[in-house]
């Protein structure tokens, strides 16, 4: 849990995206690296909705699940829940999914270990991730066609 303060603000008084997303990633890191018990750095980000802003004053919770694993990469889920102090109100602001990469001392990727699916609902979970594995690769693909390289001098 994280109260949100005034520091994190954008101009219009509410939490900044970035504030957020740089929280979202300590998350994952945290859940990943707990998981795998190695070092792990941030892959990909995918999907991030802000559903609802978050105020300033509302103490954020963060909710982190390892739905998927492959070689050596991990997706993780994050929701977040705002909690407004003075009502009790609880509200879910944002999701995204991670991919987060298991490294060793030498910077090189790792094997992590196998994801144990005990209930229906990791099953899903897992099933769900690997739909989404498959749409971010194939979405790569579409990207390489688009890009362009900009000449080293500028435009």
């Amino acid at each position: 849990m994280v109260l949100m303060t005034p520091d994190m603000a954008n101009f219009s008084g509410n939490v900044h995206g970035g504030s957020l997303l740089k929280l979202l990633d300590q998350v994952a890191y945290a859940c990943a690296a707990k998981y795998c018990k190695k070092y792990v750095v941030t892959a990909a980000l995918d999907q991030v909705f802000f559903k609802q802003q978050v105020n300033v004053g509302e103490l954020v919770t963060f909710y982190a699940h390892v739905n998927y694993v492959g070689h050596s990469s991990m997706e993780v889920g994050v929701k977040v829940f705002a909690e407004d102090l003075r009502t009790d109100e609880k509200r879910h602001t944002t999701s995204c999914y991670f991919t987060m990469v298991a490294m060793d001392e030498n910077g090189r990727s790792v094997e992590v270990p196998r994801l144990q699916l005990d209930s229906d609902v990791e099953r899903r979970l897992y099933e769900s991730a690997q739909m989404r594995k498959t749409m971010r690769q194939d979405n790569l693909e579409k990207l390489r066609g688009l890009h362009v390289d900009l000449p080293k001098d500028g435009l």
